[in-house]
């Protein structure tokens, strides 16, 4: 009877205490549960413990083969390696193991890696390029808070770079990090599974397409601006100039790989760096007339959320960044990276902007070399150009493989026939396509000639989308039971201030460009 009146206290008492410890969970996770942000439940807890089984008998198996290939003379190291493969490669959702994510063996070797060095030199190439040129516009528009969203924007988007990567990796049993997701859309299609897991890479693709196609269409603007203004006494317009740029870049609808044009990136890269360094000469050789007094807080509400998407868009580098991680000889190495990239940015573009504006104050144009005295703005224009025409394919190419491997290539799912014969060769219907993205860039170039605008509006519309609002989602969704306090605060902020911004930019844009076209405003 003790024995049985004993039992019965023990049992009262664990499930008290179990059902006090289910609470206390309750309510720190209830307010984010209704979003998604929670928790395992009981049924992921048992698929975790289920592969964790699974994975230690696997382990277990792996070590008497070992064994057994010592005892036979095998090769011991590649089994070694098959055992790392073997550790934990499943989703947060259960679904599952990852194939062909390595830790080690001959698949990290056949493919070359990049040193840090050489990776930050990509991202200086992403956030430093030629749409520094329209920053002292957004100064014009923003004085000291325009220098403040610059260094706000470098140290926001360097954040968000790294969570985005955090979201690549979860932890296996044994506490390791490890590789379970490749790029931004298996990230989305993660937050998103189980009800739709196709849904966040579709998203993403969207957003990654308007933005690579965008970034075109400004390649032609720009071209076309710079031609006019080196150029004036020509009976040339700007779109006239754009339609000439485009015959030029018509070859691009035949690239098959970037071979032929990456050899040329690091020359456009440095001469670019060469007409920033004469921009700010000129401008130094003119620091005793600078307009210090035309530097204020007073910003223009109706011009200034166009400067925010300006800013954001020239910071703009998170498409790639987890394909860049993946090929990096040391990943550990990737946040220090990030931070001398950005710093770096953001001193050098805070710099550019102030000096450039105090040169011309209230004249500043939107592209800023068209404030260049005409006997040197034509050269520093013309080689501005080849730039641009020598940078559109690349963005051009990516976005050709997303629209192909979405509504061609997509595993026997796409919605028309391969646009690859069974040699390699491009059919009918691929190249249309790729003309045929040629011609609307053009299209939209010749109808929508405003550099400042239209980069306004992209940075807004997807920019502040894919630097700011996603990363700080997904950050939340996938890492939500090991972030602190601090961490949910920063995701947050950053989530509602970006979607603010956002709004409003892409708001402001529209009606920037609605006035320009009605009022046949020119830059």
């Amino acid at each position: 009877m003790a024995h049985l009146i004993r039992h019965k206290l023990s049992n009262k008492l664990t499930n008290a205490a179990h059902t006090v410890s289910n609470k206390s969970q309750a309510k720190v996770s209830g307010v984010f549960a209704r979003l998604g942000f929670q928790a395992a439940t009981d049924e992921e807890g048992v698929g975790f413990a289920e592969c964790d089984d699974l994975d230690y008998d696997y382990r277990q198996g792996m070590q008497m083969d070992v064994l057994q290939g010592e005892d036979e003379g095998g090769q011991v190291e590649g089994e070694g390696e098959g055992e790392l493969d073997g550790d934990s490669h499943y989703q947060r959702d259960g679904t599952g193991h990852a194939p062909g994510l390595k830790t080690g063996g001959s698949l990290d070797e056949e493919k070359p890696k990049i040193t840090t060095w050489e990776a930050g030199w990509n991202v200086t190439n992403a956030i430093q390029g030629m749409f520094v040129l329209g920053l002292p516009y957004a100064i014009l528009h923003g004085g000291y808070l325009g220098l403040f969203l610059i260094i706000f924007a470098a140290v926001v988007c360097c954040y968000t770079g790294k969570i985005l990567i955090a979201c690549l990796y979860e932890e296996d049993e044994d506490g390791r990090q490890v590789r379970v997701r490749d790029s931004y859309v298996d990230i989305a299609n993660a937050c998103c599974a189980p009800r739709f897991p196709a849904l966040g890479g579709h998203v993403v693709n969207v957003a990654q397409i308007i933005e690579l196609v965008m970034t075109c269409i400004l390649y032609v603007v720009v071209s076309g601006n710079l031609m006019v203004n080196s150029f004036p006494g020509f009976p040339v317009s700007q779109k006239a100039w754009s339609v000439v740029a485009t015959v030029a870049l018509l070859p691009c609808a035949f690239l098959k790989n970037l071979k032929a044009v990456s050899k040329f990136s690091l020359l456009c890269t440095l001469a670019h760096f060469v007409i920033n360094v004469l921009v700010i000469a000129y401008c130094l050789s003119r620091a005793r007339d600078w307009a210090w007094d035309k530097v204020k807080f007073y910003i223009d509400v109706k011009k200034f959320p166009i400067s925010i998407g300006i800013i954001v868009f020239s910071y703009t580098s998170q498409i790639f960044l987890p394909s860049l991680e993946g090929n990096m000889s040391k990943p550990s190495e990737f946040h220090c990276m990030m931070d001398w990239t950005h710093i770096s940015a953001c001193v050098l573009k805070g710099l550019f902007a102030l000096v450039a504006y105090l040169t011309w104050a209230d004249a500043t144009k939107e592209v800023i070399t068209d404030n260049l005295p005409s006997t040197i703005r034509a050269v520093v224009n013309i080689f501005l150009v080849s730039k641009a025409l020598l940078s559109y394919p690349l963005p051009f190419f990516a976005a050709v493989e997303v629209l192909e491997k979405s509504f061609f290539q997509d595993g026997g799912r796409a919605m028309f026939p391969d646009c690859y014969g069974p040699t390699g060769q491009l059919k009918s219907w691929g190249l249309g396509l790729r003309i045929g993205l040629v011609v609307f860039t053009l299209l939209m170039a010749v109808f929508v000639p405003h550099f400042a605008l239209l980069m306004g509006l992209t940075g807004s519309l997807t920019g502040a989308g894919l630097c700011f609002l996603l990363p700080s989602l997904f950050h939340l969704k996938l890492q939500w039971r090991k972030l602190l306090w601090h961490h949910v605060f920063f995701d947050v902020a950053i989530f509602v201030i970006g979607g603010i911004c956002a709004i409003s930019g892409f708001i402001h844009s529209v009606e920037g460009l609605i006035e320009a076209y009605t009022y046949d405003l020119h830059d």
